[in-house]
């Protein structure tokens, strides 16, 4: 008898920007809870909701991007954990951006430079400190409030057209206009490249920087994939997303942050700022990797699957051998591994992080317990699996003393290694 498995019931999910159907998956990576939803003691026992986490390519674009399912004002909330001060390799990115931006394009104290998901101030505070007029836009009261601590002016608020607007009509056009990973993160992606559009001063340059989607597939990233992150881009699809807006890329570069990211340089149609070569060449690249082609993308799929499997049977091993395992980091790339993976504490006595918003609670869905990093130090593991693994080199050098106990750190992907 040939079997029948059971098709889910719904629409055919729209593409975000060009609105075809999607009807080419790129992962599922089954149901999981949203990523910074941390779990306080008392809703221990309480259920969170749990979403489809899938994601496809649009034929149409290219853009990669996930089911519509929930409004960003579900997830980034009044009490969002995420602090970006938190990592100094990331405090340092920032110093060095504003230092080449200012440098390349003659950046002072007669300038604007507005910042789109300006955190906690981790950026615009360098911008500060050159005399720049500076303005964060935050959707997140939590964090909006210690940027306004750090004198930083802050609006509480969405960005997208209507805000650029108001903005506009107060006077901030923006000379640089920074937007470090968000673009990813916004559901109406037309609406807030729209906004750019509005407030971009006629020679100004905005730059957005996100996660590569080419180095997403070739490094297995698929842990980056969560309800957070709306959309995934590669230069194929950037560039026609700010064409109908009319904006113009005339440069990109390849930052290794977040695992490997793509920031583009963007300004007006019409503006003066010279096209560089290295828009062709990571064309090229793309190109020559098939992000154009449907073939990689039904790959990758069983590619993911084999890196799961892989981490599984290394955390299994170590566990049949009596060894004591914890987790390094509760980022939101973590909740995505462990719930898709199935580690809970039968393989992680708990995880540790800096964050005090997140210590003391629970990852969502698994209940592994967040604590602070020195509970590492007490417990004397065998073994830390580092979830952040793109800060890995900060996270060894932080935790440098579990080498004198014989201690050694797991990394999951691309592949899942054993590194001392």
């Amino acid at each position: 008898m040939e079997l029948s498995l059971p098709t889910a019931v719904g629409t055919a999910p729209k593409c975000r920007h060009c609105g075809d159907d999607l009807t080419l998956k790129l992962i599922d990576l089954g149901a999981s809870p949203v990523a910074n939803d941390y779990v306080d003691p008392a809703h221990y026992m309480r259920a969170e909701p749990f979403y489809p986490l899938e994601t496809f390519v649009c034929r149409e674009c290219r853009l990669a991007q996930t089911r519509d399912l929930l409004a960003a004002s579900d997830i980034f909330r009044a009490d969002y954990a995420y602090f970006s001060s938190h990592s100094t390799s990331w405090l340092e990115h920032a110093r060095s951006y504003v230092e080449a931006m200012a440098g390349r394009f003659g950046l002072g104290p007669a300038s604007r430079h507005v910042e789109i998901a300006s955190n906690d101030g981790y950026l615009l505070q360098y911008s500060l400190q050159k005399g720049i007029n500076c303005l964060g836009v935050e959707p997140c009261e939590s964090v909006a409030k210690a940027a306004r601590a750090k004198g930083i002016a802050t609006r509480i608020e969405f960005f997208g057209r209507d805000c650029a607007r108001v903005l506009r009509e107060e006077g901030w056009s923006a000379d640089l206009l920074t937007a470090n990973n968000v673009l990813a993160h916004v559901p109406d992606i037309n609406d807030f490249v729209g906004g750019v559009k509005i407030l971009l001063a006629p020679e100004g340059v905005a730059t957005f920087e996100v996660q590569h989607l080419l180095t997403l597939m070739q490094r297995h990233q698929f842990d980056t994939i969560y309800h957070e992150h709306f959309s995934y881009l590669s230069l194929i699809a950037g560039l026609r997303i700010f064409a109908r807006a009319g904006l113009r890329v005339f440069d990109v570069e390849l930052p290794e942050t977040h695992g490997g990211s793509i920031r583009f340089f963007v300004c007006h149609d019409d503006a003066s700022h010279a096209e560089s070569s290295n828009v062709a060449d990571v064309l090229a690249r793309e190109r020559a990797y098939g992000l154009h082609d449907d073939a990689i993308y039904v790959a990758w799929n069983e590619q993911v699957k084999e890196t799961k499997r892989a981490l599984i049977e290394l955390l299994t091993a170590l566990k049949r051998d009596n060894k004591k395992i914890v987790a390094y980091g509760a980022p939101a790339k973590g909740v995505t591994l462990l719930n898709y993976c199935g580690i809970r504490t039968d393989f992680l006595d708990f995880t540790v992080d800096r964050a005090p918003s997140k210590q003391g609670r629970y990852m969502p869905g698994v209940r592994v317990p967040i604590l602070p990093p020195e509970a590492i130090f007490e417990a004397k593991p065998d073994y830390v699996l580092i979830l952040p693994w793109n800060i890995k080199n900060e996270i060894k050098t932080q935790m440098a003393e579990i080498r004198r106990w014989g201690g050694r750190f797991v990394v999951p992907v691309p592949k899942a290694t054993i590194e001392d």
